[in-house]
């Protein structure tokens, strides 16, 4: 009979491209996961693993085998949602990733509710960017991520995970307090084409919708600098560096020399928590949920839909 763990490692392999990165995904040493590798070899009579200059490839046995763990791992997580379900307890473990201000403004409230409301439950959060953890949740690292997309770019949600949202955010627009329409009311993006802009990095997700944007509005993008935390780009923004945008979920405090002015055409983004449809029983996962929504700052609008 082939053995589960066994099976992990060669998926993990097959999954992260080695098995030094396999090791990682598991929490075990290299030698962990080789040792298991010769045991599933052993059991199957097979070769799994060829070497490939420095590194290994799978043998066309191991793409066989592969093909029916993906199935035998999705079918166990599959029952163990369906036994938390059966029991209907908030226990185990559940890992979460969130962007940064989320991780912010909902996750220290979220995580302190399931503490005190499932003390049976042991939650991990990760700070990641929404286009890293779309896949990580789809592979199984996390069990659960909290997402984002704007009104004006939808985020695609990959086949076999679900989303309940969480609520609407809404942005502004940060100005150097020097600037000529920092005194306004509100102002047009237009107004602020020919301007320098400060992003966050060029992978993120924020930074490729900005850009997408500005365009929008016949503006070729100036961007002046990137940093990933909005506090290091209102630092840049108060030495009269660029403008920046600003969401409210999560927002730390304003330095002085900073005008913060709402947009004429409010721009808002949608976030959003989305787990594996296998996983979609599991109570850990409705309580997490719960938790997220029950966080949500008063100035923030909370949408109260149930996930499906």
């Amino acid at each position: 009979m082939l053995d589960l763990e066994r099976l992990r490692a060669l998926h993990s392999v097959a999954t992260y491209g080695s098995v030094s990165a396999a090791a990682d995904v598991l929490h075990v040493t290299t030698s962990a996961v080789s040792q298991q590798l010769a045991k599933l070899e052993r059991e199957t009579g097979q070769k799994l693993l060829e070497r490939n200059g420095r590194g290994v490839r799978l043998t066309d046995a191991a793409e066989l085998l592969v093909t029916h763990a993906e199935r035998i791992l999705s079918l166990v997580e599959q029952a163990q949602a369906d036994l938390e379900a059966h029991r209907g307890s908030v226990v185990g473990q559940l890992a979460v990733a969130a962007f940064p201000t989320a991780a912010r403004g909902l996750l220290p409230g979220a995580l302190c509710a399931l503490r005190a409301d499932h003390p049976d439950l042991h939650v991990q959060l990760v700070e990641e960017d929404p286009l890293r953890s779309l896949p990580l949740v789809l592979r199984g690292d996390y069990d659960l991520a909290v997402v984002q997309d704007w009104n004006n770019e939808p985020l695609p949600l990959p086949d076999g995970l679900h989303k309940g949202v969480i609520c609407d955010d809404v942005a502004d627009v940060a100005l150097p307090e020097a600037h000529p329409l920092a005194g306004r009311d509100s102002v047009d993006l237009k107004e602020l084409a020919g301007d320098a802009w400060i992003s966050s990095s060029p992978d993120s997700i924020c930074c490729g919708w900005l850009l997408r944007t500005l365009r929008s509005v016949d503006a070729e993008p100036k961007m002046a600098h990137m940093a990933y935390e909005f506090a290091t780009q209102l630092s840049l923004v108060a030495a009269g560096l660029g403008n920046a945008i600003l969401p409210r979920l999560g927002r730390c405090d304003v330095p002085p020399g900073v005008a913060v002015v709402p947009l004429a055409a409010p721009l808002s983004r949608r976030v959003y928590a989305i787990w594996r449809e296998e996983a979609a029983r599991r109570p850990a996962i409705r309580a997490a949920i719960r938790a997220l929504r029950g966080a949500v700052p008063a100035d923030v609008p909370a949408v109260t839909l149930v996930p499906s």
